[in-house]
């Protein structure tokens, strides 16, 4: 920013001291409107995250990604290793969708919708108030020595800690392996599970160090996005932002004082409390402007607010403003940039839900046996095929038949078998021969179209490549 004079803080990281050692943050409790919108936000993402893995649709868990059976559920649906192309799309919608509300809304996500956060700020910080006190309470009892009260206060929060980190590790585990095996695991016991048993309490291990010691270096030195808003963010992004025209005046902040006109000395509306920085969770000063650690995670508007509301000056020092709209008092408006990033993003969610409609719950491959050649049977040539059909449903199919329809005349038997059955999520393999008249087929290799049969229903459609004699001109 053009105000800012000292840039000297962009040299560190809130959290590390001078010395180059961790400097623990004790955020004073957040209250006001946001926070309490937020709450709610939170509470709701919370008994999402925790019930999606036991919701079922169509017999499906709801979201599943199991990267150890390569079988992932995404709302219901199914996908398959065959399915893959649907999860590029999907992937490359998240990244179109993150970068837009990026360059749009700048680290909102991180405030409001990212788990970490949630979990850290609406659950762990606030077991810790409970347990620990307010911010000066925090700081005092680290400082204190090992009595009985920080014996017993470290104890009750640490041993919470673990059962709530447990807690997510069985919700964590249940997306990867699936709700049913995990309760399954709970009821057998341990001994019966042992690796997964183990997997679980490294996942256990991991929510713990994050949440009880990690915390917020996670947001400011493992996760990379906070990195990619220097690459998205621009003038016209709306962020929480400090409004230093009128904060900092012509001459600077100065400290409330009943009896100062602060107008009529040129000062701004800061009255340099410095309760922004008392209540950040990540211990950065809002007031040098956007910067890697910030969150937006909105807990300096509300406290703004507050003390602005006390001394009798305007609320919305900190608020969401763009840096155009500071310094130019302008309305930030939709931009070319957002406008594509729109518009690729409309076209790729209509593509994917296009590919969704067309997407079949039987998918059969039918492929020539390698090395073989056709064979004469009469006025018949035959070739050997192999087939793999995968049900990609929780319902079994137990008459599923092939038919040749292009060209008509071609007719299909199955070698050992006359019917195949695929039970749910299961798939069937084996070889059959195609037998077309020689007189139909117009060249040495000839496409045809097959037709895949539950009963009297037709479920897909498959081509293949037909081997003949080569036609004499």
């Amino acid at each position: 920013m053009a105000t800012m004079k000292d840039e000297s803080f962009r040299d560190s990281i809130g959290t590390i001291d001078k010395d180059g050692k961790r400097a623990w943050i004790f955020p004073k409790k957040p209250s006001g409107p946001f926070y309490d919108k937020r709450k709610i936000v939170s509470y709701l993402l919370i008994a999402f995250l925790f019930a999606a893995p036991f919701i079922k649709v169509n017999g499906n868990q709801f979201l599943l990604f199991n990267v150890i059976d390569r079988k992932f559920n995404i709302f219901g649906f199914p996908f398959w290793p065959q399915d893959f192309y649907l999860v590029v799309i999907s992937l490359v919608i998240g990244v179109v969708f993150v970068t837009l509300f990026t360059v749009s809304f700048g680290r909102i996500f991180c405030g409001w919708i990212c788990p970490q956060t949630i979990f850290m700020e609406m659950v762990f910080r606030r077991i810790e108030y409970w347990i620990d006190g307010d911010r000066g309470a925090q700081a005092r009892l680290r400082k204190q020595n090992w009595n009985g009260e920080k014996i017993r206060k470290r104890l009750l929060k640490w041993f919470i800690f673990f059962i709530i980190s447990f807690i997510i590790a069985n919700i964590f585990l249940s997306y990867i392996i699936g709700s049913d095996v995990v309760i399954q695991m709970m009821k057998d016991g341990p001994a019966l599970h042992l690796g997964k048993f183990v997997g679980l309490l490294i996942f256990t291990g991991a929510f713990y160090f994050i949440f009880a010691w990690f915390r917020e270096q996670v947001c400011v030195i493992a996760c990379p996005y906070g990195r990619l808003q220097g690459v998205l963010l621009d003038n016209k992004s709306i962020i929480v932002a400090y409004d230093y025209v009128r904060g900092e005046g012509t001459n600077g902040r100065a400290k409330f004082k009943k009896d100062i006109d602060r107008e009529a000395q040129g000062f701004g509306d800061c009255i340099d409390c410095k309760q922004c920085v008392n209540v950040c969770p990540t211990g950065i000063d809002i007031r040098n402007g956007t910067q890697l650690e910030c969150v937006n995670c909105t807990a300096c508007i509300d406290e703004c607010d507050h003390m602005m509301e006390s001394v009798g000056l305007p609320k919305g020092l900190i608020r969401y403003a763009s840096e155009s709209e500071i310094s130019e008092n302008k309305k930030t408006k939709f931009t070319a940039r957002q406008k594509g990033y729109t518009a690729v993003l409309f076209i790729l969610i209509s593509v994917l839900v296009g590919l969704l409609f067309l997407r079949t719950d039987i998918e059969a491959t039918i492929l020539r046996v390698a090395g073989q050649t056709y064979q004469h049977q009469g006025d018949q040539v035959t070739n050997l095929y192999t087939y793999k059909v995968v049900n990609k449903t929780m319902k079994d199919f137990d008459n599923i038949t092939f038919k040749v329809v292009d060209p008509e005349s071609g007719s299909v038997q199955l070698i050992s078998k006359d019917i195949i059955s695929v039970k749910k999520e299961g798939y069937a393999e084996g070889s059959l021969f195609v037998r077309i008249p020689e007189l139909v087929l117009e060249s040495h290799r000839t496409k045809i179209k097959i037709e895949v049969y539950d009963g009297d229903k037709l479920i897909h459609t498959t081509s293949t490549n037909f081997l003949g004699p080569r036609i004499m001109e």
